[in-house]
């Protein structure tokens, strides 16, 4: 049974960092891709980062250059290490694994996701 659970967020102030995990089971983390995604009050879902099968990354424009995604096949985890964050970065962030085949991942194609974790930047 594949699981996701996420954790880490919390209130911090502009210009902080948090580290989020997804702790992932019934899979291993390195053979498939893996996203990061959030969900910010009144707005659409948006694609952040995914680290594929490959160890390829690929980042949302919005956060490239302060947010890095990565995985630990040790204790099966997804991280999102985010840094600078910005009372725009307020949101609710989710993990998400396996994608669709034909999928994009950035729409969030995914099978798989987790319930989330809510992150709060102040300024």
């Amino acid at each position: 049974q594949v699981l996701l659970v996420e954790s880490g967020g919390d209130s911090v102030q502009a210009g902080g960092s948090l580290r989020l995990s997804c702790a992932a089971s019934g899979f291993s983390v390195s053979e498939i891709s893996m996203a990061w995604f959030r969900l910010p009050p009144g707005k659409h879902r948006e694609g952040l980062a995914i680290s594929d099968s490959s160890g390829t990354t690929t980042y949302a424009e919005s956060v490239k250059g302060r947010f890095t995604i990565s995985k630990d096949t040790a204790t099966n985890t997804l991280f999102l290490q985010m840094n600078s964050l910005e009372p725009g970065d307020t949101a609710s962030y989710r993990c998400a694994a396996f994608l669709r085949e034909g999928g994009s991942w950035s729409r969030g194609d995914f099978i798989y996701w987790g319930r989330g974790t809510q992150v709060t930047v102040s300024s």
